[in-house]
């Protein structure tokens, strides 16, 4: 059974061709270079259909199918390949999943479409759990809640959270990340899944973090931590202004332009590209979450950067001339 399909070069650059085509009436030139990018390979093709249908509405589409029923659309994407094949095959003919678009349940992304908590793009939110913990979603976050008799069980599965952990001696609260385990030991404090680590901010009280390989490390109040595969990296450096997307801030002592980019990227549509000889810019400073190109505007004029927009759906930085 061939992948699901994902964005990757291609849809990137079926992105980047739509915005150049719908920017001014293509000439001549526009047009010949567009059909033999379109013909040079069979991945543009399937890329350029792809998104003329529309990711969003299939996304949206298979979320309400799971509301209406729960579980299934879960257990459809679960599936082993053969009979997962035979389900969403259904699915499509039902008109609940167009296109054969779907995700595989196991990835990442297909594990947040699904998730029990998501937040989508410039979106924020914020969750009273059934025990009375407060928990609040950064935008484009997902998170899953497991909670039984035992214990209280949130799994991260994308993007970066905040919890303040209500009291209760009987059931441990636990967040897990694709890296490891935080513990609360009665606190509030900060997970971010970032791509190759799970970067823990302690901001009250405490955290016991864990491994699968059975290291582990206690955080106080103030302290800030890494998980990575194989070991837990203590933080030197004030990681406090990590929490101030809570009050819709980007707040920057230190760090490269593209992890700052990256950061706004959760705030506004479309793609947003750096280019490689200015990703390693350093940068400080405060800029609105929820209005990002603002921000952008702002690093343009402390930075030497050149901020060009095609569109709602392509920006471009790169180095002034």
């Amino acid at each position: 059974m061939s992948p699901a399909p994902e964005l990757g070069r291609a849809g990137k650059e079926a992105i980047d061709w739509m915005v150049r085509l719908r920017a001014a009436a293509p000439d001549a030139q526009l047009q010949a270079g567009f059909a033999a990018w379109l013909h040079s390979d069979p991945a543009h093709g399937a890329a350029w259909q792809r998104l003329q249908q529309g990711l969003g509405e299939h996304y949206s589409t298979l979320r309400k199918f799971e509301r209406q029923t729960p579980g299934a659309a879960r257990e459809a994407l679960l599936q082993p390949d053969t009979s997962r094949r035979a389900v969403v095959r259904g699915l499509v003919g039902l008109g609940l999943l167009g296109g054969g678009l779907w995700l595989t349940g196991r990835s990442q992304p297909g594990q947040a479409l699904l998730a029990d908590l998501r937040t989508g793009t410039g979106e924020r939110g914020s969750y009273r759990l059934d025990d009375g913990s407060q928990l609040n979603l950064n935008a484009q976050s997902a998170a899953d809640l497991e909670f039984t008799a035992q214990q209280r069980l949130l799994r991260l599965r994308q993007g970066e959270l905040m919890v303040q952990v209500a009291a209760d001696p009987g059931r441990p609260f636990i967040v897990s990340s694709a890296q490891g385990d935080v513990r609360a030991l009665g606190t509030r404090f900060l997970v971010r899944q970032e791509a190759q680590a799970t970067r823990v901010v302690v901001l009250e009280h405490a955290v016991r973090l864990s491994l699968p390989n059975g290291a582990w490390q206690l955080l106080q109040v103030g302290e800030a931590a890494l998980l990575h595969p194989q070991h837990i990296e203590l933080l030197r450096a004030d990681e406090l202004h990590r929490a101030d997307w809570l009050q819709g801030q980007l707040s920057v002592l230190d760090e490269r332009l593209e992890t700052v980019i990256d950061a706004l990227s959760a705030y506004r549509p479309g793609l947003i590209r750096v280019a490689p000889q200015v990703r390693s810019l350093r940068v400080q400073g405060v800029y609105p979450l929820d209005d990002p190109d603002r921000a952008l505007t702002a690093l343009s004029e402390t930075l030497p950067i050149r901020v060009s927009r095609y569109g709602p759906w392509l920006t471009l930085i790169d180095a002034q001339n």
